[in-house]
């Protein structure tokens, strides 16, 4: 054990938080999570304290370490979960066990939404937060939100009267009819913030509602708001996810090397990520994703259905880049510190292109997939941007370089914290891309031409549907059939519409 490391475990804080073991080369090796930081991390270094191979292996390769503290155990338990999905350190997969992590089930839209844990998300409507590969510190943490947000764990079978779970205030006892539907997707929205870690916004919703209704003499449900709080403080306050409570940018090494390398002023905090999503030019979206000091920021993330047809990836990505950099956008959203393109020259060029027409120098690079090389442009990537630096960190990085004209490819080590933080964002905003895209093709292909007829609505769509038996049947109607139907003056402006299409 070198000095460093003894000096650092002496300045261990007995507080809950997340630590980082690291190589001599710095990079993160094992993320963990703890109650008592200097507890638990000095149990590595004991010798007395078996430890199987794999542990060994583990602590004969640990030459530094970081935490990050926070106030309570489900804090780190998400935090740990977050980094562990970015970083993906080594020895966080060869000491884990064979089941599969876990995620937190919340079918919101269901007629009686309940709150699971699952081993697999699916395509299903509802909503899933994780993987948690702590399968017991999750279920612990959800028996406190619990207390505060009571919830349903399954549909009752059958039961004529409210559970025992109701009586001991964690079901909302809904077959009942103890709290009715709006109410308890009212209480699971606010259950959902926390997850999503918007603490401090769910906690001035809660207050302000609790006021209103306190002036308003509606004194029992002032009561059970207020007993939410009380049941909040008892986790204490997050300190991790939301707008102000964030770890420190200038700790997170992820940040730090892409600040280096990029010659950026200060770590970026809020990084925007942009992907396109179609099948064969048809339901083109796009999705924007906000990393706020390297985390998700979920309520900020936002979808575009494209307006420009075609197989396009250029246009669409310069489309999304104008609408996003509106001047109405950049009041209500803010503007990014960093922006991702998913791609390479190509897409670069058009967002950099649509940037520069809106007036805006918002720093731009784009990943590429094949090598997930970071692809900046020499002279409009950055501003002011001084390409010697850029090659000087790169090559201090061990990093292999490509010029092509205007553009630079810096091809970084895979298990470089910046190129999995990118790595991180371009995945993401993939899947919600996708997402949206997949969310687009269904609604076409449960669609038909009589939602398009001008003044046609359910009810008129429903009598043409059971006059003439079938969509087809409607299209291939003559204008006297419709006529009949709709009237005269209905009837002849369907037909004229359906002539058109046919």
């Amino acid at each position: 054990m070198n000095k460093q490391l003894e000096k650092k475990l002496e300045q261990l804080p007995k507080t809950p938080g997340v630590y980082f073991h690291k190589d001599s080369n710095g990079e993160t090796i094992y993320i963990g999570k703890a109650a008592n930081l200097r507890n638990r991390v000095r149990q590595y270094f004991q010798k007395s304290r078996g430890r199987d191979l794999k542990t060994d292996i583990l602590v004969s390769e640990i030459a530094d370490l970081d935490w990050t503290e926070v106030e309570t155990e489900a804090d780190a338990l998400f935090l740990e979960a977050e980094l562990v999905r970015r970083y993906r350190p080594r020895f966080n997969i060869l000491l884990r066990d064979d089941k599969s992590s876990q995620y937190v089930r919340i079918d919101y839209k269901s007629d009686y939404p309940t709150v699971r844990l699952v081993r697999r998300p699916l395509d299903d409507g509802a909503e899933y937060f994780g993987p948690y590969v702590n399968g017991f510190a999750i279920k612990k943490a959800l028996r406190y939100l619990r207390r505060a947000f009571p919830y349903a764990i399954s549909r009752p079978n059958g039961a004529k009267r409210v559970s025992l779970h109701y009586h001991l205030g964690l079901d909302p006892g809904l077959e009942e009819g103890k709290t009715n539907l709006a109410d308890y997707r009212s209480n699971l929205r606010k259950l959902m913030q926390y997850l999503r870690g918007q603490r401090v916004t769910l906690t001035r919703e809660i207050e302000r509602d609790m006021k209103k209704a306190a002036k308003s003499r509606d004194y029992e449900k002032a009561a059970g708001l207020r007993n939410q709080l009380f049941s909040l403080q008892e986790l204490n306050k997050q300190i991790l996810f939301s707008d102000r409570e964030l770890q420190d940018s200038n700790r997170d090494q992820a940040l730090v090397e892409l600040a280096d390398l990029l010659g950026l002023q200060s770590p970026p905090r809020r990084i925007e990520g942009f992907d396109i999503s179609h099948m064969q030019g048809t339901d083109n979206a796009a999705s924007m994703v906000v990393f706020i000091a390297g985390m998700p920021d979920k309520a900020s993330y936002r979808k575009f259905k494209m307006r420009l047809s075609g197989n396009d990836d250029f246009a669409h990505i310069a489309e999304v880049t104008r609408r996003r950099l509106r001047e109405e956008n950049r009041k209500k959203w803010g503007v990014a510190e960093l922006m991702l393109i998913d791609g390479g020259k190509g897409q670069l060029s058009a967002a950099l292109e649509a940037r520069d027409q809106s007036g805006m120098s918002v720093p731009m690079v784009g990943l590429a997939k094949r090598e997930e090389e970071v692809v900046v442009h020499t002279t409009k990537s950055l501003p002011g941007i001084d390409v010697e630096i850029l090659r000087k960190e790169a090559v201090q990085k061990n990093a292999y370089i490509t010029e092509s004209g205007d553009f630079i490819s810096v091809l970084l080590n895979r298990d470089s914290p910046a190129v999995k933080l990118l790595q991180r964002i371009r995945d993401e905003s993939h899947r919600f891309a996708v997402s949206y895209h997949t969310s687009l093709k269904r609604s076409r292909q449960t669609s038909s031409l009589l939602d398009e007829i001008p003044g046609v609505g359910p009810l008129t769509k429903k009598k043409l549907i059971r006059a003439f038996g079938s969509t087809r049947g409607v299209v291939a109607a003559e204008s006297d059939d419709l006529k009949q139907v709709l009237g005269n003056k209905r009837g002849q402006e369907v037909y004229k519409y359906l002539a058109s299409n046919r």
